[in-house]
């Protein structure tokens, strides 16, 4: 008597309805929980690679189409198409497109629509709905909001590269591009940021901001719909020290900044997009946004205090006057910065049990009115919203910073 063989990972897909075009070339990590993978109109084409306890995988998924993939505890939302590189720890909202020579790590998150073209580097960054990334481009430690749809959304050239690394060997550079508490009613003017240019963060631009190509933007644009301009810096060559800090109060609020719009970001996740999921995977699909979100914020905050530590233990090697006194505005700094343990005990709590304040009654019934009307589509009823219901949702994120 013959016993059946035990069906493997790929067998048992196959058999739910999973496409594989050559299923000898598609591997399934022994840890992947295959109930957590849709079987309908979901294709692995040659040379997939699916690895992680955590992976997520909703209907309409096709992995691979130009090029070998590989998926390690990433997060895919439905109709998505990753079509070759490295994915792990990210999450993918739903109908996202990513080019081949995709390298993208921990702590990114795409909404609905957004997409990249062939080799872009990403980490630590968020994108809100329709922001389209050229190809060839190193977008990490930023998040990026505006536009309305597919043929009016923020964008970036090609060859475009977020400077988010200083010569004092730190990382509190995290780049604001629109915001989010204005950002997530999706309906504010696109941003641009021309090819073959760069941004050195920490910075923070305007929705409607424009930089024309070939320009390195190093100052914020607090003013909206603006084009921004300029050529490379002057040739020439003067004594450096790595350990002149610049703008030292402007970095540690941005920064700041930066994680209450995280913060504001989480509130919005778990108040109201809870409100357009109801079968099992997509459940897990917000659960997995949520979870790269608060991975986020525990990032930023050991950034921020890899900066604050770095600079303080620099006091020595400050410029100052003969007896080695620093100079008042330094002393404002340091004032500052000595602040920075009990704000980083504050940060890291709230980071471990976030709590909000309750978004407003009459905002989450006029959101629930228009998932009566409209059905469970994010995008439409949330720009289907009067601007009166807009603007209270608006209020509501931004006064969370108090909760922080």
């Amino acid at each position: 008597m013959e016993l059946n063989p035990v069906k493997n990972s790929v067998e048992i897909l196959m058999e739910r309805g999973v496409k594989m075009p050559l299923p000898a070339t598609v591997y399934i990590g022994p840890e992947v929980d295959i109930d957590r993978i849709a079987g309908n109109n979901v294709t692995f084409h040659p040379g997939t690679r699916i690895i992680g306890k955590n992976t997520l995988i909703l209907p309409g998924t096709a992995l691979g189409e130009e090029a070998p993939v590989t998926v390690d505890n990433c997060y895919i939302g439905a109709d998505t198409r990753l079509k070759g590189g490295f994915f792990q720890n990210a999450a993918f909202a739903g109908k996202n497109s990513f080019g081949s020579g995709a390298h993208v790590r921990g702590g990114t998150i795409l909404e609905e629509e957004a997409n990249a073209a062939h080799t872009v580097g990403l980490k630590q960054t968020i994108l809100f709905p329709f922001v389209t990334l050229g190809s060839l481009i190193n977008f990490c430690d930023l998040l990026m909001s505006g536009g309305t749809s597919r043929k009016n959304h923020s964008e970036v050239g090609s060859s475009y590269i977020h400077f988010n690394y200083t010569p004092n060997q730190d990382k509190a550079t995290p780049s604001m591009i629109g915001n989010v508490h204005q950002g997530v009613m999706l309906d504010q003017p696109p941003i641009f940021l021309g090819g073959q240019g760069g941004l050195v963060g920490p910075r923070s631009l305007a929705f409607g901001t424009v930089t024309a190509a070939g320009t390195i933007c190093r100052a914020d644009q607090i003013h909206p719909n603006r084009l921004v301009y300029g050529g490379s810096l002057k040739a020439g060559s003067i004594p450096n020290s790595r350990k002149v800090f610049g703008d030292i109060k402007g970095i540690f609020e941005k920064n700041y900044a930066y994680i209450n719009g995280l913060c504001a970001l989480l509130a919005w996740y778990e108040q109201v997009r809870c409100l357009f999921v109801s079968d099992v995977l997509s459940r897990e699909l917000l659960k997995g946004m949520q979870s790269t979100l608060k991975e986020c914020i525990k990032e930023r905050i050991h950034r921020l205090d890899g900066f604050c530590k770095n600079f303080l233990r620099s006091r020595e090697t400050m410029p100052g006057t003969a007896d080695k006194k620093a100079s008042p505005l330094m002393d404002s700094h340091y004032a500052l910065l000595n602040t920075w343990p009990d704000v980083r005990e504050q940060m890291e709590a709230f980071a471990l049990a976030p709590r909000f304040s309750n978004a407003p009654e009459s905002f989450l019934t006029a959101v629930e009115h228009g998932i009566q009307r409209c059905g469970a589509d994010y995008v439409t009823v949330i720009q289907a919203l009067s601007p009166d219901m807009r603007n209270l949702g608006i209020t509501w994120l931004e006064s969370l910073g108090a909760d922080f």
